[in-house]
């Protein structure tokens, strides 16, 4: 991680936390980026674990944040069930 992304997601993340979503797309691309580490690629879900653990990055709009998710390739969904298909995978 470089050091404008990690400014970013000191800025927006509170204890691990969205206090908001940004409305720059390239600083919402790294907070995107940061939330799909918490799912493991490939492994599909159903919808409501899938919002579980948005829920847990942003209450407010969990919704807002699978959508934007799967908008920019880091999600894909088929039948009501989610996947991870991008972003930095840590080894």
């Amino acid at each position: 991680m470089n050091a404008d992304q990690d400014k970013v997601l000191r800025t927006f993340l509170r204890d691990g936390r969205l206090v908001s979503i940004p409305a720059k797309a390239s600083k919402r691309r790294v907070l995107l980026e940061h939330i799909a580490r918490a799912f493991e690629p490939g492994v599909k879900l159903p919808e409501r674990e899938v919002d579980a653990v948005l829920r847990a990055f942003y209450e407010p709009d969990w919704v807002s944040l699978r959508r934007y998710l799967i908008d920019e390739g880091l999600m894909s969904r088929e039948g009501g069930l989610y996947w991870r298909t991008g972003g930095p995978v840590d080894v």
